[in-house]
């Protein structure tokens, strides 16, 4: 469960890792931005089964360039809320998710896109750069 705060309005909501659709703001009903954490046991239902294009941050705590990607990532989701849905995955926590798709180096990101791999790439980048990463990866047809 993760805590947004409606950027129309300022109200936090509680969004859960799984849900369908897109959340929404109960106030003002705005999209949220939707920040989720998957595992090895729940990727499968966070990540893959998600009604929306799926951003995947494969991370880890001792990396220093996962740290400081960490906050682009969360402004490239709050400003593609509705549009975008970002999972973190702790690779030292999530050994078969690791392997499944061959994470050798951290931060790895991936897109999927109806649960299917549609862009990869590895190493940190500044918001913008991954905003128009990302942007283009949704634009691309699938």
């Amino acid at each position: 469960m993760y805590t947004a705060r409606c950027a129309n309005c300022g109200r936090p909501n509680r969004v859960p890792d799984a849900a369908s659709g897109t959340p929404r703001c109960g106030n003002c009903h705005q999209p949220l931005p939707w920040i989720a954490e998957a595992g090895d046991d729940t990727f499968a239902e966070v990540a893959q089964r998600a009604d929306l294009p799926v951003l995947v941050d494969f991370w880890a705590e001792w990396c220093g360039p996962c740290r400081m990607v960490t906050p682009a990532l969360e402004q490239v989701a709050q400003e593609l809320a509705g549009r975008v849905k970002l999972v973190k995955v702790d690779v030292d926590r999530s050994p078969a998710l690791s392997q499944r798709f061959t994470i050798t180096g951290v931060p790895a990101l991936m897109m999927l896109n109806e649960g299917r791999v549609v862009a990869q790439r590895v190493g940190a980048a500044p918001a913008p750069q991954l905003r128009e990463w990302v942007e283009d990866t949704l634009r691309a047809p699938s």
